[in-house]
């Protein structure tokens, strides 16, 4: 055994450090007053507080897009990008749903209302509430998301028939310290937090203790005749308050359990019968303070599968969201606050959406779709993630893989488009950044035609990314037992073919209509698959970037209207036409558009050359497709295109070069053998029949 091994002390000590220092201590009401006067944001509300987290961990704004990308989604830091997200629609989506909790900080509304996530099975709806609650519990940790709340001390004193287990009692809503301020006096001391708070909200806070606070504090008011400050001194103390998923502090996952048997009580808490004997059935110190509504006060409520649950269990939800209080059964109200999210699939929003009977749930509901992902590059980085955080066997993931996996879901998401100039797949292409100036295609108005035809909006329906991953990992296993080292698009296509239809998610009316997608997605393949055996076959990059400077040197004298020394004369000479349309005609450009590609090409250099950027024609996309394709006219005459077609007549040194050539590209050797006999063939008859 080698290396550094961990030691107790190393763990331990480690552990220390990221506790808060002041996690287990006491404080009296004086040094909370001192501190909040301090630093007022201490005592925001969950709303601000969760608006603030989302900043905390960093931004990036996407002007393009109008978009704000969080970093807890965008980057995840706390886990080194282990559960990133990926793909515009989702962070518009996410940027959606903090504008709302934003909104909320600022009392315009949506504090009042339930932030419904809806999308299909499989879109990232629950991962991102996952990943919002993790990032919440490690916010309180720190400074910046500190909260307190409080504790009664000493009650058997006061209260004669206090039951002796219950001298120190908890704040059983863990609510702010400064609820125990009398209401008049409380707001003085708000509107001096407000004149030192720097940020775009103010404080606020009119709630009233919970009833079991309200009886201790009657009875202590009472035995100090009023006197609030013996009150605080003597029974109360303040200790730091951490959310805590897994302990139901300020985190509470709410998940329907039987739908015939749903009891309120688990929402709202319930009688504490071991205390009844001891207090009295309608004593406020008998209640259970264990609903849901109870453990998310002061953070977030997380509702899985919301409506799926019963219409009248429903009801609360109208209270706690838009008077921001809980009535349990036989109980007196109860102020909450927090965060009060709801996520839910396509059917049950359909069933819901249609009952007259819901509309004042529904008037209570901010819904922000969460669809699938409408761009393939970026759902292959979903699959890319996954296996990164699997442990995958040895095994090789050929180029073009993933890509194209992603591309088949993406057809089964996206809307036909109605024009007959854009075809699904160019429309696809198009979602993915794929658009040359010289295409008619308008990505913005396919989006707004897309998003009046769909019955929700686009991406909402499809293939889940959890179907495609599931197929994938088969694959690879797969693989693995006939003892291939490498994963490539065509046995993956073969397991989506296979299981198709044994996917429950999946509509059978869809059937034939996802076969023609995939059949779409195998000729896509066997396109690119064809350009990268003509890339190992002629490729030569000295020559791309000779043949790239000279196209560039012809291009500038022709947008100067000037001449250019001729390489082998060293005379002076208009630019050669011939030469430029021989690279163009690879892009398919027209005579007419030549000009705007010509000064395309010219800004880019430009541009370059202004952040001192050599010339490599290996950046620009198009001028990189269009030089390789002429390179390939003018060597592919000296191929042996025989060679290819036969296995047979394979020269050993020629296969090994062509071999070593896909290898660069990212091909294994046996997948680059693979691919030379799938496309080679292709390529060699295409050029023999020409």
């Amino acid at each position: 055994m080698t290396g550094d091994i961990e030691t107790l002390e190393e763990l331990s000590t480690e552990y220390k450090e990221s506790i808060p220092a002041d996690l287990r201590d006491t404080r009296s009401f004086d040094w909370y007053l001192e501190t909040v006067y301090e630093e007022p944001a201490v005592a925001r509300n969950a709303h601000q507080r969760v608006a603030d987290m989302f900043d905390f961990y960093g931004t990036s704004y996407d002007e393009a897009e109008g978009v704000v990308e969080y970093h807890l989604a965008s980057e995840d830091p706390l886990n080194d990008g282990e559960n990133t997200f990926y793909g515009k629609v989702i962070h518009q989506s996410i940027h959606e749903f903090v504008n709302k909790v934003k909104s909320g900080a600022r009392r315009l509304g949506p504090e009042r209302r339930i932030k419904l996530l809806l999308g299909p099975v499989g879109s990232g709806k629950s991962h991102l509430d996952k990943q919002v609650r993790q990032y919440f519990e490690d916010y309180t940790l720190r400074d910046e998301g500190r909260m307190y709340t409080f504790k009664w001390t000493n009650l058997c004193d006061v209260v004669q028939d206090q039951d002796p287990a219950d001298d120190v009692v908890r704040s059983p809503m863990n609510q702010d310290p400064l609820v125990l301020i009398p209401l008049e006096q409380r707001q003085r001391v708000i509107d001096d937090l407000n004149e030192r708070l720097d940020a775009p909200y103010t404080i606020q806070n009119e709630q009233s203790l919970d009833p079991e606070s309200e009886f201790y504090m009657d009875k202590l008011l009472a035995y100090y005749d009023d006197d609030l400050q013996q009150v605080l001194e003597n029974h109360v103390e303040i200790v730091r308050f951490v959310a805590d998923e897994n302990k139901r502090q300020g985190l509470e996952t709410f998940e329907p359990k039987d739908k015939k048997n749903q009891d309120e009580t688990e929402l709202t808490g319930d009688v504490n019968y071991s205390k009844i004997a001891i207090y009295g059935e309608s004593d406020p110190r008998a209640f259970d303070y264990s609903g849901a509504f109870c453990n998310a006060n002061r953070g977030i409520f997380s509702g899985e599968e919301l409506l799926k649950l019963q219409r009248e269990f429903l009801y609360d939800f109208l209270h706690a969201t838009q008077e921001q209080t809980i009535k349990p059964k036989n109980n007196p109200r109860i102020d909450i606050d927090q965060v009060i999210v709801g996520r839910t699939n396509m059917p049950e929003y359909k069933d819901k959406k249609g009952d007259e009977k819901m509309e004042a749930f529904n008037d209570r509901t901010k819904r922000i779709d969460f669809p699938y992902v409408l761009s393939y590059e970026d759902e292959a980085s979903i699959y890319e993630k996954m296996l990164q955080n699997a442990d995958v066997p040895d095994i090789n993931v050929e180029p073009h893989t993933l890509e194209m996996a992603g591309l088949f879901g993406v057809l089964t998401r996206v809307e036909e488009p109605d024009t007959e100039t854009v075809d699904l797949l160019s429309k696809a292409k198009a979602y993915n950044g794929e658009i040359d100036e010289s295409d008619d295609i308008d990505t913005k108005k396919l989006r707004e035609e897309a998003a009046e035809k769909a019955e929700i909006g686009e991406g909402m329906v499809g293939i889940s990314p959890r179907f495609i991953g599931d197929e994938i990992a088969e694959a690879i296993m797969d693989s693995k037992h006939r003892q291939r080292g490498f994963l490539s698009p065509l046995t993956v296509f073969n397991f989506f073919e296979e299981n198709l239809e044994h996917h429950g998610s999946i509509p059978e009316d869809n059937f034939e209509k996802y076969y023609r997608y995939l059949e779409t997605v195998r000729e896509e393949y066997r396109e690119r698959a064809i350009e990268d055996v003509r890339h190992a076959l002629a490729y030569d990059l000295d020559e791309i970037q000779r043949q790239g400077e000279k196209y560039m040197d012809h291009v500038m004298a022709y947008i100067d209207d000037d001449t250019i020394e001729d390489e082998l004369t060293g005379r002076e000479q208009e630019p050669d036409e011939t030469f430029l349309r021989s690279v163009e005609e690879k892009l398919d450009i027209p005579e007419d558009r030549k000009e705007d590609f010509r000064q395309e090409v010219s800004n880019w250099v430009s541009r370059r050359a202004r952040e001192g950027e050599a010339f490599n024609p290996q950046d620009n996309e198009r001028l990189r497709r269009a030089l390789e394709r002429k390179l390939w006219e003018d060597k592919k005459h000296n191929i042996n295109f025989s060679a290819l077609v036969s296995a047979n007549e394979f020269d050993d040194d020629e296969r090994s070069a062509w071999i070593d050539a896909l290898m660069e590209q990212g091909y294994s050797e046996d997948g680059a053998k693979e691919v030379l006999e799938f496309a080679g063939a292709e390529v060699a008859k295409a050029e023999i029949e020409d």
